[in-house]
């Protein structure tokens, strides 16, 4: 009876694990399209997400984990270029609440974006790119 009563508890933690890992699944994709709203309305008029696509400003797509001022055919600033930054998600938090303070002399021009949460949607965005 105890090896039962073990198989059932086995088997109940296994399906509560692979439901709370579909709702973690879930919870991400929900951010990343709260993210993709966000980013239409502050960074899609300067900046694409077709990585072969740069407009007024890079491509953004594959931005996490890039190098700054690296995307190739965008004319960096030379403080862009030279910052040695790579951006991590706590980089790109940074550059979203005020990039001119990350990187003084950048020619981005930017309305900052001090919210928590939308910085983390936006973040979960770009992750997807």
């Amino acid at each position: 009876m105890k090896s039962v009563i073990n198989t059932i508890a086995a088997g109940i933690l296994s399906a509560s694990a692979m439901l709370m890992a579909t709702a973690g699944v879930q919870a991400e994709e929900m951010q990343a399209a709260q993210g993709k709203v966000l980013f239409g309305h502050n960074c899609h008029a300067c900046h694409s997400e077709d990585s072969s696509r740069n407009t007024f400003g890079p491509s953004l797509a594959g931005v996490v984990g890039r190098k700054a001022g690296s995307m190739p055919r965008f004319a960096y600033s030379d403080a862009m270029k030279e910052s040695g930054i790579v951006w991590t998600e706590d980089k790109l938090r940074l550059w979203i609440s005020d990039n001119v303070k990350l990187v003084p002399g950048t020619r981005m021009r930017h309305v900052a974006i001090s919210d928590k949460a939308e910085q983390d949607y936006i973040l979960a965005y770009l992750n997807t790119l």
